[in-house]
């Protein structure tokens, strides 16, 4: 089957191959008529554009990149929901990449973005150095890591978050608390949660445990015997903040096993707020998901566009207190 090409479309329509080009740029002025013929003569020949020609010849693809660590995580595919609507509603597609927190992967996918001519990248996966992300050389933003003066980032305010889940448990009378989290190694601001709970449980008269992923936090089998491990070392403990939801409802799960109620023999609190099954219950800290895709994108496009882009962007949480506490 015989490619249709751009010369074809025009000798269909009888003007040149620059006029044809024009029609698909929106560049100078064309007639509603001629417009019109040009539209119906691409249809009838099934004329495809080439898409990446067309972004060389602007120098702009209109096509941003989202680097995220795992599609599969509720809070990051609906992460990913709000960025891609947004993105599209300024007239931008979508090129996601998962690199599930593979260092290599996350390189080769960074060459991808720049050889596919994306305009910017929304960067929500985190293992390379400083310097490594400031060899980019495209806009870039940053969700929940602070990566140098000269590069912007998003976030929720984890500090703030970190400090409700803790005061709650606190005031429900809770004696042992554990400490949820991914791994603590990584350079996140997420680990503000951590420090959060540390300094509002030192000095309370109460005992406190920390567990911790490894460097790959989605391994969701694992949950499972970090939990186990956490409740038959500490049987006492009465109160558990979970730094994710998921890590939440894997406590409420081994709870169930061991035959502890929840809430009255052990408080739950998680964090996130995502809409997932069996969380409806869950006393959580919700983030503002929607306007952090929101705002992503609008700091990726001022710097696209080359207005002065905010540093930092730090959006409240609330605390959501239900059935777990």
């Amino acid at each position: 089957m015989k490619v249709v090409t751009i010369k074809d479309v025009a000798e269909r329509v009888g003007v040149s191959v620059t006029t044809i080009s024009r029609v698909l740029n929106n560049r100078g002025y064309l007639s509603d008529n001629l417009k019109r013929k040009v539209h119906e003569a691409m249809t009838e020949m099934n004329y495809q554009p080439n898409e990446l020609a067309r972004s060389l010849s602007r120098k702009k693809s209109n096509v941003i990149g989202l680097i995220i660590p795992d599609i599969s995580h509720p809070f990051f595919s609906g992460m990913t929901k709000h960025i891609e609507y947004y993105a599209y509603k300024h007239g931008y597609k979508l090129m996601l990449c998962n690199s599930l927190l593979n260092k290599k992967k996350e390189k080769e996918y960074i060459e991808l973005l720049r050889a596919s001519q994306v305009d910017g990248i929304i960067m929500g996966s985190h293992t390379m150095r400083v310097e490594e992300y400031a060899a980019i050389k495209l806009p870039l933003v940053t969700l929940d890591r602070r990566i140098s003066n000269a590069i912007p980032h998003v976030s929720s305010d984890n500090y703030l978050g970190g400090m409700l889940a803790t005061s709650l448990l606190l005031k429900k009378g809770c004696r042992k608390i554990a400490y949820l989290s991914g791994s603590l190694q990584l350079n996140l601001l997420a680990k503000q949660r951590h420090d959060a709970f540390i300094g509002q449980v030192r000095g309370q008269g109460v005992d406190y445990v920390v567990r911790q992923t490894d460097l790959n936090g989605f391994k969701y089998k694992e949950y499972e015997s970090l939990v186990r491990e956490l409740f038959r070392e500490h049987p006492d403990i009465d109160g558990v903040f979970a730094s994710s939801d998921l890590l939440a409802l894997q406590v409420i799960k081994e709870c169930r096993r061991l035959d502890k109620k929840v809430p009255e023999q052990v408080k739950v609190v998680g964090y996130d707020g995502i809409p997932i099954g069996g969380a409806d219950e869950l006393t959580t800290i919700e983030q503002p998901i929607r306007e952090m895709g929101k705002l992503l994108v609008g700091r990726l496009l001022q710097q696209i566009t080359g207005e002065e882009t905010p540093l930092e962007t730090i959006l409240p949480v609330r605390l959501l207190e239900r059935g777990t506490t």
